[in-house]
């Protein structure tokens, strides 16, 4: 596959914390007397703040905000239980010797995000588009269109990863190619996808001159 730029989404992509994004908001839907069950099948690849409004419709912006401020701080001091997905961090360290422009779209927070890369001991991103960037999350386009106007190319010309149904789509609507990284949590779906794959042991980046580089499988 021919492609100018790589964007990647964190949680289930790069980094392993699903689960511990899984307890999190289980404990939370616990406190808050909600089917925990039900709020798990709906916030992989969302903001946060995009499921506290969907769990409390009518609660004040305040109130979110409290909810959210709350939730992150947790994630943020307990993060001793992430680890990077198998291969990623040489992977991304290759990205970089090559010259890839490459990036890391996000539906967490800032503090959230970055804590998990630090701890994961992966490579900061030059492009880093967070919750505090968007309007819209994923699955809306608006995260993946943002990143790749950021590295000065077309969304087109991109390939994404990502591991949840939502990014997935945000990432086909905004017109890249998808890589589907298997997780756990990853259900069927019918999103057209480029490669699946369970870790990044098994590919490597050629460049081909200027700003054309081959991902090779």
């Amino acid at each position: 596959m021919h492609f100018n730029g790589m964007l990647f989404d964190l949680d289930g992509t790069l980094v392993n914390s699903l689960d511990f994004v899984e307890k999190s908001w289980s404990l939370w839907a616990e406190r808050k007397g909600l089917s925990t069950e039900k709020v798990l099948q709906y916030l992989h690849g969302k903001p946060a703040l995009s499921t506290l409004r969907h769990f409390m419709p009518d609660a004040s912006d305040e109130v979110i905000a409290k909810e959210f401020t709350i939730l992150e701080d947790y994630e943020v001091r307990h993060v001793d239980t992430i680890t990077p997905v198998t291969g990623a961090a040489s992977f991304l360290s290759s990205l970089q010797e090559l010259s890839v422009p490459w990036g890391i779209v996000t539906s967490g927070s800032l503090k959230v995000a970055s804590a998990r890369i630090k701890q994961a001991g992966l490579p900061f991103p030059s492009v880093f588009i967070t919750s505090e960037d968007i309007q819209y999350g994923k699955p809306h386009p608006e995260p993946f269109l943002m990143a790749a106007l950021k590295l000065n190319l077309s969304a087109h010309h991109c390939i994404a990863f990502e591991d949840s149904c939502a990014g997935m789509i945000s990432a086909r609507q905004a017109g890249c190619v998808v890589v589907e990284v298997i997780t756990p949590q990853s259900g069927t779906h019918d999103i057209d996808t480029y490669l699946t794959l369970a870790d990044y042991q098994g590919i490597a980046v050629q460049s081909l001159g200027g700003a054309d580089f081959l991902l090779k499988v």
